[in-house]
C-alpha cells in the first residue's frame, strides 16, 4: 500500500484524535486518561518545535544573509530585492491583521470555552498580561531598546527574545560579509552545515506530527469541547484564505503597474509553479520551475532570476507571514487577550525578519509561528487551536510565497531594463542556436 503523505497522515490523525475523545468523554475516567496519559504525547511536540526555534533562526538567518556576498557586485540590485521583499512582507503582515481584526474570528467563541482555554493555559496567561502591563509602562523607545541584546546567550534562552536573536543573526551575517571570503569561508561552512542539520531535524519532528495532532486535538475537545472553538477555526481558515487571495491580487496589482504587463500574463506565467507549490509545500522545491517560468514565460532575465529567486526562497515567506499574523492574533482573540496596537506592530516586525530565516520546506511555518507568539506574549500552547488545519493552510501560503518571488523578480528586471519578451524554449532547443536575451 502506497504510503500516505504527511498531510493525509496529519487530517487522519487530527480526525482519530477527536473521534478518540468525543467516544471517551463518555466515561467517566476519560476525560483524566487523556490528560494524564494522552496530552503528555502534545506538550512533547509543542515543546520540540519550541526547541528547535532559537538554532533554526541563528543556522538559516546567518546563512541567508551571508549567502548575499555577490552584493559587492551586484550592490543595486542586491538592495532593491531585499527592499523590495522586505516591503512585500509587510504589506502581508499589514493585510493579515487588517483582516483578522475586522472579522475576529477568534471572539466568536463563547465566554464559557474562553474561560476553559484561560484556565487550561493559567500559567501562560498570566505571563501575558504581565509582559503586556510591563509595555504599558515603558518608554515610547523601549521596544527599540530591547532590540539589542547585552548577552546572546541570555537572549537565546528564551523564545521570548527571539527579536534579539534575529538581531544578532543578521549583524553576524553581515560581519561574515565584510571580512575576506577566505577567512569567513570556515565559518560559513559550519553555519551550512548546521542549517542542514535543522532541516534535518525539522523532518523528524514532523513525522511525529499525526500523533502530536491526535493528543493535542483529543486534549482540545476533552477540555474545551465546545462546538463554537470549531465553528470559529473555520472562521479563522476562512479569514487566512480571504488575505492570501488578496495577496495574489496586490502582486498582479503591483506588476501591473510598475512593468505594464497585465495580470493575466503574469499569473498565467508563473500558475505552473503555484500549483508545485501547492502539492509540494516547499518553495525550495519549486524553485527550479519558478526560475524556469520567470525566464521564458515571464520575460526576466537569467542573471536577475538566478540571483533573485534563490533569495527569495530564503528570505521571502509572504505567505507565511500573512498566516502567522491571524494565526497569532487568533490565538490571542481566543484567550481573550487584547492586543495593543505596539504588540500588533511588533507583530509584523518579527514576522518581517523571521520570514528571512523561515527554512523554505514544509511545516517550517509553525515553527516560525512558536517566534511570533512567543515575542508577543501570547501562549505557545495555543498552537492545538489551529495545528489541524495547517497543513492545507500550508499549501495555499506556500503557492503565494512562490508568486511573490517571481513577482519582484519582474519587478527588480524592469529596473535593471533585463525584463523583456518571453521567450520559451521546446524541448529540443539544444540543437538550435538560442536567443541572445541581452538583446
Amino acid at each position: 500500500m502506497k504510503k500516505l503523505e504527511l498531510h493525509w497522515q496529519i487530517l487522519i490523525g487530527m480526525g482519530l484524535g477527536i473521534a478518540f475523545a468525543y467516544i471517551l468523554s463518555f466515561f467517566s475516567w476519560g476525560s483524566d486518561f487523556i490528560t494524564d496519559w494522552i496530552k503528555p504525547f502534545g506538550s512533547m511536540f509543542i515543546n520540540a518545535l519550541k526547541l528547535i526555534a532559537v538554532p533554526l533562526i541563528l543556522a538559516s538567518l546567518i546563512k541567508g544573509v551571508s549567502d548575499l556576498k555577490d552584493i559587492s557586485s551586484l550592490s543595486q540590485m542586491g538592495l532593491r530585492t531585499i527592499l523590495t521583499y522586505l516591503a512585500t512582507t509587510v504589506i502581508a503582515v499589514s493585510i493579515g491583521l487588517a483582516i483578522v481584526n475586522i472579522f475576529e474570528p477568534g471572539k466568536s467563541i463563547e465566554s464559557e470555552t474562553r474561560e476553559e482555554l484561560v484556565q487550561s493555559y493559567g500559567g501562560d496567561a498570566e505571563l501575558t498580561r504581565q509582559n503586556a502591563q510591563k509595555q504599558k509602562d515603558s518608554g515610547p523607545l523601549q521596544a527599540l531598546e530591547d532590540l539589542v541584546p547585552d548577552n546572546i546567550f541570555g537572549a537565546a534562552s528564551s523564545n521570548s527574545n527571539m527579536l534579539q536573536v534575529i538581531f544578532f543573526a543578521i549583524f553576524f551575517g553581515i560581519g561574515m560579509i565584510l571580512i575576506p571570503e577566505k577567512k569567513s569561508r570556515p565559518i560559513k561552512e559550519f553555519f551550512d552545515s548546521l542549517n542542514e542539520v535543522i532541516l534535518k531535524m525539522i523532518d523528524l519532528i514532523m513525522l511525529a506530527a499525526p500523533y502530536g495532532v491526535f493528543a493535542l486535538l483529543a486534549a482540545l475537545v476533552v477540555e474545551a469541547p465546545s462546538a463554537d472553538l470549531f465553528i470559529a477555526l473555520a472562521f479563522y481558515g476562512l479569514c487566512v484564505v480571504c488575505g492570501l487571495i488578496i495577496m495574489i491580487g496586490v502582486y498582479a496589482l503591483i506588476v501591473g503597474i510598475f512593468t505594464k504587463k497585465s495580470p493575466r500574463f503574469f499569473l498565467n506565467g508563473i500558475s505552473p509553479a503555484q500549483l508545485l507549490a501547492f502539492s509540494t509545500s516547499s518553495s525550495a522545491a519549486t524553485l527550479p520551475v519558478t526560475m524556469e517560468r520567470v525566464e521564458e514565460h515571464l520575460g526576466v532575465h537569467p542573471q536577475v532570476s538566478s540571483f533573485v529567486l534563490p533569495i527569495g526562497a530564503t528570505i521571502n515567506m509572504d505567505g507565511t507571514s500573512l498566516y502567522q499574523a491571524v494565526a497569532a492574533v487568533f490565538i490571542a482573540q481566543a484567550f481573550g487577550m487584547e492586543l495593543s496596537f505596539v504588540a500588533q506592530l511588533g507583530i509584523i516586525a518579527t514576522a518581517t525578519l523571521a520570514s528571512i530565516g523561515s527554512a523554505a520546506v514544509p511545516g517550517a511555518g509553525m515553527v516560525m509561528l512558536v517566534i511570533v507568539l512567543g515575542q508577543a506574549g501570547i501562549p505557545e500552547a495555543g498552537l492545538a487551536l489551529i495545528f489541524a488545519v495547517d497543513r492545507p493552510l500550508d499549501m495555499l501560503r506556500t503557492s503565494v510565497n512562490v508568486t511573490g518571488d517571481a513577482a519582484v523578480a519582474m519587478l527588480v528586471a524592469k529596473s535593471q531594463n533585463k525584463l523583456g519578451d518571453p521567450k520559451v524554449k521546446n524541448w529540443d532547443d539544444k540543437y538550435t542556436k538560442e536567443i541572445d536575451l541581452e538583446k
